[in-house]
């Protein structure tokens, strides 16, 4: 009698994550030389800082005279209509998700769309816009502020076509049922500046009692939060509807704990993330060795903040290939080819 075949199982596979198993990619060059300009921050941020090291990967990969320039500016709206309006050639914004409303003509940029707009990558930063008010006039929500008519002065970025912050900030007080005239009517009002730590010295100097603003990770919110008793308005959630429907935003939390005072979880816009952008009409080759130099020599960049901890850090690392591919608008096809080609998308 015959012996029954014993059934053999296959031995199993895990799946192959995106970018693994595949050759190492030949660094790719431009023979001829270029020249390229960048538009960053205000000059001395994080902006800058990735701007400068595209362009050290660039010139070690381009003609012996290539030329690459770095402009300053607010990192927000005047970098999307720097791009769009060809003044530029490579620009980085932030939030990223804003970048979407240039698209399509929505917010701030109504009078002015830039449908050809493409992303390149995004350099990841976990970032949210808060509201902290002092302690003292005892205010927990937007419903106590409308109440009380509390007269209190706001340190925040004007809303001057420049600064995605001003606009969100204004964008969302009014959502709230509380705009800037109204918010003056009461006695308070706004005091602006441009930079996070420059609105939060206008706290601790008294000249304001209240800070709408981003950078929430950086020390100088820390050290805001450790000197001075303040309490963390969250952004009620029906108004965080009605600007993801009117202007995209998404919205995030930030978790008990994460500054001093800050007793529960915190949902307010989210304001993550430095995408990179260029135009549909920049060359093929430039696009595709930009699209390198992101990901396959972002150990760079990384290593720049790996002294702060990740959920301190400017920048949030560990930086992965995936993550730094994904973009908030339509890719260049030529980033987008070679992304899909190394399957990190």
């Amino acid at each position: 009698m015959a012996k029954k075949a014993s059934a053999k199982r296959a031995p199993s596979r895990k799946p192959t994550p995106p970018g693994r198993g595949l050759a190492k990619p030949a660094k790719p060059r431009i023979g001829r030389s270029i020249t390229l300009h960048f538009q960053g921050d205000w000059g001395g941020a994080n902006l800058h800082r990735v701007c400068g090291w595209l362009a050290q990967e660039l010139g070690d990969r381009t003609g012996e005279h290539s030329r690459f320039a770095i402009w300053n500016g607010a990192g927000g709206i005047d970098s999307v209509r720097a791009i769009g309006r060809g003044l530029v050639d490579v620009s980085l914004t932030t939030p990223g998700a804003f970048a979407r409303m240039a698209l399509k003509g929505r917010g701030p940029y109504v009078a002015e769309s830039f449908p050809h707009l493409r992303g390149l990558g995004t350099v990841p930063q976990r970032d949210r816009l808060v509201l902290a008010i002092d302690a003292r006039h005892n205010i927990h929500s937007f419903a106590d502020l409308r109440k009380r008519r509390t007269p209190i002065r706001i340190a925040a970025s004007p809303d001057d076509g420049a600064s995605h912050i001003g606009f969100a900030t204004h964008r969302l007080m009014e959502a709230a049922g509380i705009p800037r005239e109204m918010l003056e009517s009461w006695g308070g009002g706004y005091v602006e500046a441009i930079r996070p730590d420059e609105c939060i010295a206008l706290v601790t100097s008294g000249a304001a009692d209240a800070i709408f603003h981003e950078a929430i990770m950086t020390y100088w919110w820390q050290d805001l939060a450790d000197k001075h008793e303040l309490t963390y308005v969250p952004v009620e959630r029906s108004v965080l509807r009605q600007l993801e429907r009117s202007y995209g935003w998404p919205s995030a939390t930030l978790p008990a704990g994460y500054l001093r005072g800050m007793t529960k979880p915190l949902e307010t816009l989210d304001f993550s993330d430095f995408l990179l952008m260029v135009r549909d009409d920049m060359p093929d080759d430039v696009a595709e060795l930009l699209a390198y130099c992101l990901v396959e020599t972002s150990a760079a960049l990384e290593v720049q903040y790996k002294h702060i901890p990740p959920e301190r850090s400017p920048v949030t690392y560990p930086l992965t290939k995936e993550t730094l591919a994904r973009t908030a608008i339509p890719l260049h096809p030529a980033a987008e080819r070679y992304y899909k080609s190394r399957r990190y998308i």
